[in-house]
């Protein structure tokens, strides 16, 4: 069995180390060449219930409910180089998809396309949904459930590679965490948050801060891995304080994370040490004023200096602007790299 596995561009490596962790498996990261896809390949696995029967162990259940860094977990059916609507639709045709879905089932298809192409994902969605009704005719009278399918098929063209599976996490991504009741304007997704921490690599018992925390992403999905270590979140804005400490409250670790309204730029007079900073810092994309971005960013950094004890990892769109504040601070970059967010490409620093 196959599974095509999902995630945000850039951080591939650090979620397929997750799914080797959680299942035996062995996983290539961008399959055809396709960032933000892993392919993971895996053996049934059986278990022995408290009745003493054995039973099959759901591999893709257990992924959807356990990962922090994929958003999808697709049971891979084919995949292949194509660039037309026809070559995909006699790709689908031919394939055995009577073997993963009964006549009886309904079944819809949800598309995905990225790339330049001279047919629209509705034409993709079109396309397969002709292909697997035409196949499925021949045993019988084919159910489709635009709304409420039994069998979801996801078919992905990005650029000319063509992948088909059937979706096990639903419509639904699992980077939208079920948590969130607040919605920042420019909040950072989990999955993208649990890299970060990953990267971060934080002792159990070290103080963690994020010095400007929005909605509380990484403070909240650090607290749910268990962090032992003192937890703060200092936000400028009321309003996103409030949201954060909703968010902490519906996630059920508000008393994990010690909140603080206050400016980062004035860090010191709310904390004296933390071994690790991390955040999505403000690009000045949403509020619209980027030219204050350098100024905020300098005086940001000159404060964090005089607190932080060990690494730091932050999220920007601005690499001028925080390469000159780091340089000037005293903080030496370690490890450096892009990572797709919202239909950016964000650089991901982590600084000593």
């Amino acid at each position: 069995m196959k599974l095509l596995l999902t995630t945000a561009q850039g951080i591939e490596d650090l979620a397929k180390k997750e799914v080797e962790r959680l299942i035996n498996a062995k996983v290539e990261e961008k399959p055809l060449g396709v960032e933000g896809r892993l392919l993971a390949e895996v053996k049934e696995s059986f278990y022995i219930d408290e009745k003493g029967k054995r039973r099959e162990f759901e591999i893709a259940t257990f992924l959807n409910e356990r990962s922090r860094l994929l958003h999808r977990v697709i049971l891979h059916l084919a995949s292949a180089k194509l660039s037309s609507l026809e070559e995909i639709y006699n790709f689908v045709y031919n394939l055995e998809i009577e073997r993963y879905v009964k006549v009886s089932e309904s079944f819809a298809v949800r598309p995905f396309r990225k790339g330049e192409h001279e047919f629209t994902s509705v034409d993709i969605a079109k396309t397969v949904g002709s292909a697997i009704y035409d196949r499925l005719s021949k045993y019988g009278a084919p159910k489709i459930n635009l709304n409420h399918p039994s069998v979801i098929f996801r078919a992905e063209l990005i650029d000319d590679a063509f992948f088909l599976g059937i979706d096990t996490t639903g419509d639904s991504s699992l980077h939208k965490r079920p948590w969130r009741v607040y919605d920042h304007p420019a909040h950072l997704k989990a999955s993208i948050a649990n890299a970060m921490i990953d990267l971060a690599d934080i002792d159990e018992n070290a103080s963690v801060i994020d010095p400007m925390c929005g909605s509380g992403t990484i403070l909240i999905e650090l607290a749910l891995k268990g962090h032992e270590g003192k937890i703060i979140g200092v936000e400028k804005y009321k309003k996103h304080l409030n949201g954060a400490k909703m968010n902490a409250l519906a996630a059920g670790v508000l008393n994990k994370i010690e909140f603080i309204q206050g400016d980062a730029t004035k860090l010191s007079q709310y904390v004296e040490r933390v071994d690790i900073a991390l955040s999505n810092l403000p690009y000045g994309l949403k509020i619209g004023r980027k030219s204050i971005i350098p100024k905020l960013y300098m005086k940001f950094f000159g404060e964090l200096a005089k607190i932080l004890e060990k690494k730091g990892v932050f999220l920007t769109t601005e690499k001028k602007a925080i390469e000159k504040a780091f340089e000037e601070n005293g903080f030496k970059v370690k490890h450096r790299r892009l990572v797709g967010h919202g239909g950016l490409r964000v650089h991901l620093y982590v600084v000593e």
